[in-house]
């Protein structure tokens, strides 16, 4: 916005592949909200979409619409933060509560009111038909056995990892593989037609100095409260700006400000209630 009186913050949109670029998706918080010091925040959104060539247009696939849209819940919260410090303002939260607001947001990718305002063909503008449109949902219960137990096991990985003692760890790279097959063993995850998310060895997540290590799970207990979020909103009228201001209001806006989940039970009401994920999941 260009209105300095009205201006809240600041998106950086990065959406293509190049050379340079890591892949993934990913938000960075360029100046946290801060009253404080008052500074309003800028964001980055990353992904890596193919570029466009020539005068053809970039055409996503559902993939990438669902993690833009992910991306930008990350976003939101840096975005609509309403905090005296900065580090406490916008993703500055415990490492399971930071993709919360994220899944929010992508779930509502599949809402067809939100597809109908976005979901268009490149050529002839016209909207996905409603057919198509039953199809996708229809189809997003496919393989959720699949992706929930390479998720799982990714998660009981990661805690081996960082759980074991210095004596039980591999002592070089050639040892890694069977570390990480007993580790599968254990849990009784070691199914060779579904590996783990990802490998010991590509596990960004958890290494490097990364927030997430030893707390990959964080992404399902985020996935119960944004199931049970997403239920709240249908139980309450759906996508309404009084809904929406509440969400913002009471959980966005406070990042790490206050404890989290009494912010969640203020806002909610009650704890997060599983069954919903169970429902989405086509688990009941």
């Amino acid at each position: 916005m260009r209105d300095e009186q009205t201006a809240i913050a600041l998106v950086q949109l990065d959406p293509y592949a190049r050379a340079s670029k890591q892949g993934g998706a990913w938000m960075t918080s360029l100046t946290p909200q801060s009253h404080l010091s008052g500074e309003k925040p800028v964001v980055t959104n990353n992904c890596n979409q193919t570029c466009p060539v020539g005068d053809e247009p970039s055409l996503m696939t559902w993939d990438e619409v669902t993690t833009l849209f992910h991306e930008f819940g990350h976003d939101l919260h840096g975005l609509l933060a309403d905090t005296r410090y900065a580090s406490l303002s916008g993703t500055n939260t415990p490492t399971d509560f930071v993709e919360f607001p994220s899944q929010v947001n992508e779930m509502w990718s599949w809402d067809p009111s939100v597809i109908a305002g976005f979901a268009r063909h490149a050529i002839t503008d016209e909207p996905m038909p409603d057919e198509m449109v039953a199809n996708l949902l229809a189809a997003r219960g496919f393989g959720q056995g699949f992706d929930a137990f390479e998720s799982y096991a990714a998660m009981l990985l990661d805690q081996v990892w960082h759980q074991a003692g210095a004596d039980e760890l591999p002592a070089s790279v050639d040892e890694v593989d069977d570390f990480e097959q007993a580790a599968l063993s254990r849990f009784g995850v070691d199914y060779r037609l579904i590996p783990p998310r990802y490998k010991s060895c590509y596990f960004s997540h958890i290494w490097g100095g990364s927030d997430y290590a030893a707390s990959y799970y964080g992404y399902l207990w985020a996935e119960v409260m944004d199931a049970d979020t997403v239920a709240w909103f249908g139980e309450n009228g759906g996508l309404t700006r009084e809904n929406g201001d509440k969400f913002r209001r009471e959980v966005l806006a406070l990042g790490g400000s206050e404890e989290v989940m009494a912010a969640y039970r203020r806002f909610r009401g009650a704890d997060p209630d599983p069954v919903h994920l169970f429902k989405r999941r086509g688990l009941l």
